[in-house]
């Protein structure tokens, strides 16, 4: 256990001493010299947002269940806790027992978005564990990491134990169950690796294989160190949402986080295939949870937490197949409570009057669409599968409802985009503008606002994209200018993201082995918290880019072959690429592609309807 004479004196010069003292309500403190296998999960990035992420209250809990197993947490400490941490050379420590992080046998990430990478690095630093997994020795912590950019582990191959590619909730414990036996049975570290490569489903091992490149430094292939491990890694999937381990409880913060709501999942999976979208293509199929579940989930996690506001978390969650009758017995179930139901962004072409009406019941908050593209030919180019009939049927129907308040959100620099496309996004948020004021005056309720909100568009392994270059800094620059300059309006907003942020999410997100020595530099000079924009360190991302030898265009802007082998190729996400390559051939004609509930479309996952698919 850390000196905790340093703590106090530290806890006492940092701005929110709350994100590092624990005991929150919920929270799980356990005898740690009673635990055959402990365990510490960490996002990457400041507690109030980890704190909101519902992938750590749900193998926090999981873990934790096992009688002789412990979860505890550490997040990124903010730059002023870090400075004191380094200043009184105290290591980095759990939430939970204030233990230090080295002293656990697994520290486990979870890859949310790439622009967290060097917190990882930090945070290992900050622990006392080796930066480079070659340099971990006999008892040193083993660092495992899943979550959606596993699917591309190989710019984190360095730094990195085991990943785990897939849903986690039977992996963890498994692999937790065999590093027990291990343990037990007193082998080593490195058998333990080899072992868990060979048994488990879903898990990468890095350091048992090797990448081979060609002249032009595309990836050849890859090669086995040892027999008997997998060419392929499999993705992991929990096949019944409603017998699987699902969280009754969760933690409850002392500050305000960025979702201070009970979030409850209510399916996985998507089925409309837009192109541009990694989570629709890796979480496939679709399945879901049933109302009973739900409710009887819902009870408990209220109970247990005291929040008045229930979220509804999935890709889409409109299209869950009983959302209205959800939505009401919800509202009912809790009505006492006054608590309501909020959902996240909403599909333009599936909102249902019923259900806002349920909403509105309780409270009213804006409401968000994600149109995705300006014009309709875009659209399709996205397969995206909505009109803009659809978006002025949905805002006519919020308005009518008393909503006045409206967030829209596109994408800039989606393949074959042209300006027209890009002034496309001025034209829909004064349509809705229009909708709002050209209604009778008597019917207008509240201030009207609308927002849209314009992200850069980054090719992700696993999609029809994967193929497509990034637009340059220049060319995203100038078609937000086209958008930014045109509009001369109070009720009207737009917000944009930073494209250099993009551009590096760009290489990363699409780089191979040589890309993780320019993580590495790039912690080494300085940077950390990369998604915030306030502490981007732009300039020493590119030296590290110099420094390691590579050039950041190849991996972002460059147009991939249409028969190369990617970094990525030995992940079986369940869409074949043979798939992901018409979808992309389709997309340059134009061409969309139905819904799958619709009829199968194709993808590779031979077994839909086991899965609960067409039920």
């Amino acid at each position: 256990m850390i000196d905790k004479y340093k703590l106090d004196k530290v806890l006492m010069k940092v701005e929110k001493p709350a994100r590092y003292i624990g005991m929150e309500q919920n929270s799980i403190k356990k005898d740690l010299s009673k635990a055959a296998v402990k365990f510490v999960f960490s996002f990457p990035d400041v507690y109030e947002v980890g704190m909101s992420h519902l992938g750590m209250h749900i193998l926090y809990n999981l873990i934790n269940k096992e009688a002789d197993m412990v979860c505890e947490r550490v997040f990124a400490p903010w730059v002023d806790m870090e400075e004191q941490m380094r200043s009184e050379k105290l290591p980095l420590f759990t939430l939970e027992s204030k233990e230090e992080v080295r002293n656990f046998d697994f520290l486990g990430f979870t890859l949310q978005y790439e622009m967290s990478y060097t917190n990882i690095l930090n945070i290992l630093d900050l622990s006392g564990i080796p930066i480079l997994s070659r340099d971990r020795k006999e008892g040193d912590t083993i660092v495992v990491a899943g979550g959606p950019c596993a699917y591309n582990p190989e710019p984190l191959w360095q730094f990195i134990d085991i990943f785990v590619i897939g849903e986690g909730e039977e992996i963890t414990l498994e692999l937790l169950d065999l590093y027990k036996e291990h343990k037990k049975e007193g082998f080593g570290r490195k058998a333990f690796l080899v072992d868990a490569a060979r048994r488990i489903q879903g898990v990468y091992v890095p350091s048992l294989y090797t990448e081979i490149y060609n002249d032009d430094g595309t990836v050849r292939g890859r090669m086995k160190l040892i027999d008997d491990i997998p060419e392929i890694i499999e993705k992991r999937m929990i096949r019944d949402l409603d017998t699987m381990f699902s969280p009754e409880s969760m933690i409850v913060p002392y500050l305000e986080t960025v979702h201070d709501r009970v979030s409850m999942e209510i399916f996985r999976g998507c089925t409309h295939g837009c192109r541009f979208c990694q989570a629709g293509m890796i979480y496939r199929p679709i399945r879901e949870k049933s109302v009973d579940r739900l409710l009887e989930l819902s009870e408990k996690l209220v109970e247990s937490t005291g929040y008045e506001t229930i979220s509804l978390s999935s890709l889409s969650s409109c299209d869950y197949s009983q959302l209205q009758m959800l939505v009401s017995s919800l509202l009912e179930k809790h009505s006492d409570k006054k608590v309501g139901v909020s959902l996240p962004s909403l599909r333009l072409n599936s909102v249902s009057m019923e259900v806002l009406k349920e909403i509105e019941k309780v409270r009213k908050s804006g409401l968000t669409f994600a149109p995705e593209a300006g014009s309709q030919r875009l659209r399709d180019v996205i397969n995206k599968g909505v009109s803009e009939e659809d978006l002025e049927t949905a805002v006519t129907m919020a308005f009518k409802e008393g909503w006045s308040r409206v967030k829209l959100y596109f994408m800039i620099g989606l393949p074959t985009e042209t300006d027209e496309d890009v002034m496309g996004i001025k034209r829909l948020t004064y349509l809705v503008k229009d909708l709002f004021f050209n209604r009778p005056k008597e019917e207008r309720i509240g201030n009207f606002q609308v927002t849209a909100s314009a992200s850069c568009f980054v090719p992700k392994p696993f999609t029809p994209f994967q193929w497509h270059g990034q637009a340059t800094e220049e060319e995203f620059r100038s078609r937000i200018k086209l958008v930014k300059d045109s509009i001369r309006d109070n009720k009207v907003t737009f917000n944009y993201h930073d494209p250099k942020t993009s551009y590096l999410e760009a290489v990363v997100a699409r780089g191979d082995r040589k890309v993780s020595d320019a993580i590495l530099k790039a912690w080494e000079n300085g940077c950390r918290f990369d998604g915030w924009s306030e502490h981007l360190k732009y300039d020493i991302w590119l030296a590290a880019f110099e420094a390691a030898g590579i050039d950041g265009s190849f991996y972002a802007n460059r147009q991939r072959s249409l028969d190369e082998i990617f970094p990525w190729d030995f992940i079986s996400p369940g869409p074949s690429k043979s798939y992901l390559l018409r979808e992309y051939k389709k997309a340059l004609e134009g061409d969309t592609t139905r819904d799958c509930r619709l009829g199968c479309t194709g993808c590779g996952i031979s077994d839909c309807a086991m899965w609960g698919v067409f039920n």
